[in-house]
């Protein structure tokens, strides 16, 4: 059982929540140790948060699941986890959660709450109407940079990040619906009903318009906000960027993949490698090259 409700906590899912340390690290406080510990913490409480998010999302899933080829095998599906003991579990983590997120910080409380309220409107409601469940995703990762940057005092971060965040959780969400239609073909409305307003051609139209604007946005980002080094030596990063995106569009279009976008993170080294390497030259460059005044 104990196996059984880890696997619906989904652990692979957290690392999602790296996202809570955007407002640490572009604010030049990663080696703060007081803001540190403060944004691991916030971070930690947001993974047992999204897990519990997962078992209420999976309770009301459980029987479009079973007619999903590969979600069948998911513990409530399939019967080896017991309803009731999920809901159980993911009540005791609320009550235990929420008030230690108010006591970290007020404004982290009501951004955990927010986190906690979107995803139950996307569970019974908004995952049902098109374009809006995908931007209902996209909240999510905001909500979590929002999540960082409420339990540090902000000075250098920019609201530039919010709308690259916005545009990078939208090309994922996206991503992952159009896996979903290719993968369950005519058998997907059964399976997600909101599929059934969704065709691959409309969702290549939406991944480029997507595409396009996380590229501008980032460049602008690079090149224009406040903070980062006064030789524009953080536009070094757009390649970076750049291969990423185009590296997921091969794994969506040509591999087939995208269902997962925790496992393409985890799991193929082009992708891990571009972005390791990304995050190691913005660390390079916030905390070595001088800043803009």
């Amino acid at each position: 059982m104990i196996k059984a409700l880890l696997q619906t906590m989904r652990p692979k899912q957290w690392t999602k929540n790296i996202f809570v340390f955007g407002a640490l690290v572009f604010d030049k406080k990663l080696f703060v140790p007081e803001h540190f510990f403060g944004t691991l913490a916030a971070c930690v409480m947001f993974c047992l948060l999204s897990s519990t998010v997962y078992i209420i999302n999976d309770l009301g899933d459980i029987e479009k699941d079973r007619q999903h080829p590969v979600k069948r095998n998911r513990p409530l599906a399939s019967g080896r986890l017991k309803p009731a003991t999920a809901a159980g579990v993911a009540a005791g983590i609320l009550v235990v959660l929420l008030p230690l997120a108010f006591f970290l910080d007020v404004g982290f409380g009501v951004v955990a709450v927010a986190y906690l309220v979107n995803n139950l409107l996307y569970t019974y409601w908004l995952k049902n109407v098109v374009i809006i469940d995908v931007m209902s995703i996209a909240a999510g990762f905001v909500l979590r940079v929002g999540a960082g940057a409420a339990v540090i005092p902000i000075a250098r971060f920019s609201p530039w990040i919010y709308v690259c965040m916005t545009l990078l959780a939208l090309f994922m969400g996206f991503g992952k619906r159009r896996h979903e239609l290719a993968l369950l073909a005519g058998d997907a409305n059964n399976h997600r009903r909101v599929l059934d307003e969704y065709s691959l051609p409309f969702l290549d139209e939406i991944m480029g318009v997507v595409t396009a604007s996380i590229v501008m946005a980032y460049a602008i980002y690079t090149f224009s906000a406040e903070g980062l080094p006064s030789n524009h030596s953080m536009m070094l990063t757009v390649p970076l960027v750049l291969y990423a995106v185009f590296r997921y569009l091969y794994l969506i279009h040509v591999r087939g993949e995208g269902g997962a976008p925790e496992e393409i993170l985890l799991n193929d080294r082009p992708f891990l490698l571009a972005v390791t390497l990304w995050g190691v030259l913005v660390v390079i460059l916030l905390y070595v090259a001088p800043a803009q005044p």
